[in-house]
């Protein structure tokens, strides 16, 4: 939980910074003659070390994407942002909790089995129980069910499996809506800008094609920021599914093995 509430507070920093350079407005100076321009670029590359110029061209990037942020508004672009950021919170969340739910799988069923043989249910029970997970969690309700026969033991296994993978896929519905929403937010900004820039032209009587060109790339800002935020949400989603269907399988093998021990022992102990 530490991570998310360090990203949070990082979006929100990057947030208040973006809404702070709004306010101000940037003035460039040009050279009157080539001759003295590079001469001004020749001394400050001189002046200028390897870490001073990595550090500008940081900063250039950074006033380019704050840049293009104002420019496409910061209604529909606070939006998108907003989506990225409660994505992210709930993806990562979702990460660190699939990355402890893993088990090792084979090294717990042979605890089980040992604790089986050697001190009986109570003692597999208290290896289960130390253990966390999906896995030891179904493994505890099983062998709680283990004096009711094979066959409850198989019904108990088979529930509490499918409220663990409830537990599990809990978040991917919200990442899912956001990365439907960054896109479609972005198309309306895309709408809402076109129809400013019909304003514009409309006011101004005339078809400059500086003035449409100008409008058209602020409209589609919006468009590109809210696919941006739905590739990087996309790649979150899928990896969490894809982690979350190997713990089912593993799940689903390991409920298996347990029963066939607990049938061994049974048969072992008639």
């Amino acid at each position: 939980m530490k991570r998310v509430f360090a990203l949070l507070m990082f979006f929100c920093a990057l947030t208040l910074g973006i809404a702070q350079s709004y306010a101000q407005d940037e003035t460039t100076e040009e050279a009157t003659t080539e001759q003295v321009a590079e001469e001004t670029t020749s001394a400050a590359v001189t002046e200028i070390s390897g870490d001073e110029v990595a550090q500008v061209e940081e900063l250039s990037f950074t006033q380019a994407v704050k840049q293009k942020f104002i420019e496409g508004g910061w209604e529909f672009m606070g939006a998108v942002l907003l989506t990225l950021i409660l994505g992210l919170a709930i993806a990562i969340e979702r990460v660190i909790t699939l990355s402890l739910s893993t088990t090792n799988t084979k090294k717990l069923l042979v605890k089980v089995e040992e604790a089986l043989s050697n001190g009986g249910v109570e003692t597999a029970l208290d290896v289960t129980k130390a253990t966390r997970g999906p896995v030891a969690s179904i493994f505890t309700q099983g062998l709680m069910r283990a004096s009711e026969g094979i066959e409850m033991v198989e019904k108990s296994v088979v529930a509490y499996g499918s409220v663990e993978m409830g537990k599990l896929e809990r978040g991917l519905p919200w990442i899912s809506l956001f990365i439907a929403m960054a896109p479609m937010l972005g198309f309306m900004g895309t709408v809402i800008g076109m129809i400013g820039a019909f304003d514009a032209i409309e006011a101004a009587g005339d078809i400059s094609p500086s003035l449409v060109a100008g409008g058209i790339k602020v409209a589609l800002l919006t468009t590109v920021a809210g696919l941006i935020v739905g590739v990087i949400l996309q790649v979150f989603y899928n990896y969490c599914v894809s982690t979350i269907d190997g713990i089912v399988l593993e799940m689903e093998d390991a409920s298996v093995s347990l029963i066939d021990i607990l049938v061994k022992h049974k048969l072992s102990a008639n």
